[in-house]
């Protein structure tokens, strides 16, 4: 049996920046990851952080290779009736995006975790919590070795997810459910060809939903909309492109530039949140409190707001000795998480071709989208969310 303050389930970066966070204001922790090293470190997941996120990683010091390989944006474009309507980021919110993969944020916080000696335990399996409603829960879990372990600790982060096992600690009737469904999903590429543009595109086609983004000036990150039933398989690259193109044509000729698939992957989408996201010593995180559909880029930024409250409330509670707040926890973070929410169902409904629309529901979109190309005030509003809202007013 281990003694520690906060048990952190999940490696993500929720789970090590909360980790790294607590470090910080001497707050004791350690991180149970059931997947490997490796596999996390190399784990293509979201790309754009907002600004706030980016201060963030660049004030506690683990922001040096963001620095030097993040891509600044300053704009994107909405692409509609064949053309693009861009939309001035910096110009209309003096803030803007950086394009960082995921995962390269999980590498500079595990070396952080190295370089100080803060505790992971990667390759755990058997994960269950228990005593969550006292003041000593407990985690229960076989390491990688094999061996039977139980950690107790005063609190536990749960950072583990959509499908991990922190939600589920918590009694049903303790929680409630608000969930959508789309009837569209997302394919998605990776594919090692350059950039053919210099920041997102957005479009609204008839076809469908598609997507331009990138992870390095060499690597290219696509999407496109299609059927939450079609099998990946239905999808050969030759397919992929060939629809890429058509989605992404515009009146002046531009041309993607194509490139070998590395990686190719369909993903449902859905909204889910959860309330409250504690429940006595259990505190949610990113995604095991609530999803959000990716096109507005909210995911992984939700999540790192979440634990900053977090690390901030654990440190009152544990070394302060002030419950206040963290029994205000949720009711903080859920006031970003609906407006994140809202902002994704927003991008979502306006972007995607939703089969059961009619023409009528077609124009709406297409109204929609030319107001907020054109109207300065619309534009700040899209910019204001995509950027990221401060931490504290949102």
């Amino acid at each position: 049996m281990t003694d520690t303050r906060v048990g952190i389930v999940g490696a993500g970066p929720a789970g090590l920046v909360l980790s790294y966070l607590l470090h910080l204001q001497g707050v004791e922790a350690v991180v149970l990851e059931a997947r490997s090293r490796s596999h996390i470190e190399q784990r293509v997941r979201a790309g754009v952080c907002e600004q706030p996120t980016v201060e963030l990683l660049r004030e506690i010091g683990v922001g040096a290779r963001m620095e030097a390989l993040g891509m600044p944006h300053h704009g994107l474009s909405l692409r509609f009736d064949g053309a693009d309507h861009r939309i001035d980021l910096t110009g209309l919110t003096g803030r803007c995006i950086t394009v960082y993969g995921q995962q390269e944020i999980v590498k500079d916080l595990i070396a952080a975790h190295e370089e100080k000696g803060l505790p992971i335990e990667f390759g755990v399996s058997d994960v269950a919590l228990h005593d969550v409603d006292g003041d000593r829960p407990r985690v229960s879990y076989t390491d990688a070795d094999g061996h039977a372990r139980e950690l107790r600790c005063e609190a536990i982060a749960g950072c583990d997810g959509f499908h991990g096992v922190s939600r589920p600690s918590i009694p049903e009737r303790a929680l409630t459910t608000f969930e959508r469904h789309y009837p569209f999903a997302w394919l998605g590429i990776l594919a090692r060809t350059p950039p053919s543009h210099s920041e997102l595109i957005y479009t609204h086609h008839e076809r469908g939903f598609a997507l331009h983004s990138m992870r390095s000036p060499e690597i290219t990150r696509l999407y496109l909309q299609v059927d939450p039933d079609d099998p990946v398989d239905d999808w050969p690259d030759d397919r992929v492109w060939s629809e890429l193109q058509q989605r992404l044509a515009t009146g002046d000729g531009f041309r993607l530039r194509e490139g070998p698939v590395l990686e190719k992957s369909i993903a449902p989408m859905r909204s889910f949140v959860v309330e409250p996201m504690q429940y006595g010593r259990l505190f949610l995180a990113g995604d095991a409190a609530h999803i959000v559909p990716p096109t507005g880029a909210k995911g992984m930024n939700l999540a790192i707001a979440d634990v900053r409250h977090l690390a901030r409330a654990l440190k009152a509670l544990l070394r302060d000795g002030d419950p206040a707040p963290a029994a205000a926890y949720s009711d903080t973070c859920l006031s970003r998480v609906w407006r994140a929410e809202h902002f994704s169902w927003y991008m979502t409904s306006m972007l995607h071709t939703d089969p059961a629309t009619d023409a009528f529901g077609r124009r709406l979109q297409l109204s929609q989208l030319r107001y907020t190309a054109s109207s300065r005030s619309a534009a700040t509003s899209l910019a204001e969310n995509y950027v990221g809202l401060p931490f504290e007013g949102a």
